[in-house]
């Protein structure tokens, strides 16, 4: 505090810090980094800074990392593919990890869902983009599987490995290996990886999924021919530029309260927010960048599309308006494309009461099966 200097706790690691606390002794400094998405402990020691062995814990993510007034038992909370949030302590005298909560499995066996694996890919530019596959079993479904590619929205958010829930259902039950993309403008790596989509560079990150196409039918494992990719709120616009972008290397694309066209967007959202979306996708109001947003539009783009499509929609949505929707929907009808229409009148930015989260997913399951899979019962 006398000096004002500032010294990284540690500068070798390169990644975000999202959680801390140091042990009531001062001599230890516990925190959690935001490794690829992942959750990674680390411990400090406070007098020479030096890093000391920490426990390895499931894969996933971590908080609530809380000292005991002891200072040698440490708490926190695991998130991860077999568990949604269970609280562990380490011992850092005996190095005993201890789990002390157990989640009812509510019919389901934890031990049998899938956990994740990190994979990267190069995109057009060369850069390295990555993300995490649940393979479905090889064991129960052999052969090259059908995927399920998922896009995060914000776009300044970042997908993290932790419980799938129901996902599960598609790796598990119907043998579909799932995969979740950290496209570029994602948080979690770097101010300068999360500007790489602004402006008029929005269509990048859209070829980063072209880039993870390419991947997969490099994979023996995966069958390319049998791709349906998915996403809500901004991560329905991805869904809907990838279905007029690569429509001929997807079956089919679900698009949950997604933007069909950055124009109409920032003219009808919520006012609070309009500005905000301005900075990461374009003032509509300049000449210039309304054309850019109407060219790269999937609205303006409706033709492209050829696959059938899901469409999923809250009737009160402040964030992406209904419209956003209904606009797509009504040319694609027009055009005689498959498309399938769910919108909820008592429903905002996505299902939250139960039994429209249920209907969704059974209609989810019910596309997949007659586009993907081929079944139509």
């Amino acid at each position: 505090l006398a000096s004002l200097k500032h010294t990284p706790l540690p500068a070798e690691i390169p990644w975000d810090v999202q959680d801390f606390d140091v042990s009531l002794d001062g001599k230890l400094l516990a925190f959690v980094s935001n490794e690829d998405g992942t959750g990674v402990l680390h411990l400090l020691r406070t007098r020479d800074r030096r890093l000391l062995d920490a426990p390895k814990l499931p894969l996933g993510t971590l908080s609530g990392v809380r000292w005991h007034r002891d200072s040698v038992n440490l708490a926190m909370t695991v998130s991860s593919a077999k568990s949604p949030a269970d609280v562990y302590s380490y011992n850092r005298k005996t190095g005993l990890l201890t789990r002390w909560t157990q989640h009812e499995p509510g019919g389901a066996d934890p031990a049998a869902f899938v956990e994740p694996e990190l994979v990267r890919w190069k995109s057009f530019d060369g850069r390295s983009i990555s993300g995490f596959i649940y393979r479905a079993p090889a064991s129960r479904f052999p052969g090259k599987r059908p995927v399920l590619v998922n896009i995060h929205g914000g776009p300044e958010s970042q997908y993290r490995p932790g419980f799938a829930a129901r996902n599960n259902y598609f790796v598990n039950e119907m043998g579909i290996s799932m995969i979740w993309p950290n496209v570029r403008g994602s948080s979690g790596y770097g101010k300068s990886f999360l500007k790489l989509d602004n402006g008029r560079l929005r269509e990048d990150s859209v070829k980063d999924i072209g880039a993870l196409f390419d991947w997969i039918a490099g994979q023996p494992h995966l069958d390319a021919s049998r791709v349906v990719v998915q996403g809500g709120s901004y991560g329905g616009y991805m869904t809907l530029a990838v279905a007029t972008l690569y429509a001929e290397r997807i079956a089919a694309a679900i698009d949950i309260v997604g933007i069909s066209n950055f124009v109409t967007f920032l003219e009808r959202t919520e006012s609070y927010r309009r500005d905000l979306r301005r900075v990461e996708y374009g003032d509509e109001r300049d000449p210039e960048m309304r054309q850019f947003l109407e060219t790269i539009a999937p609205l303006n783009r409706a033709a492209q599309i050829s696959k059938p499509l899901l469409v999923v929609q809250g009737r009160n949505d402040p964030r992406v308006p209904v419209g956003e929707a209904e606009q797509i929907v009504a040319i694609l009808k027009k055009r005689a494309t498959p498309v399938w229409y769910m919108v909820a009148a008592d429903e905002g930015h996505g299902f939250a009461k139960k039994a429209n989260a249920d209907f969704q997913f059974y209609a989810t399951i019910a596309f997949i099966r007659r586009y993907l899979l081929g079944n139509s019962d």
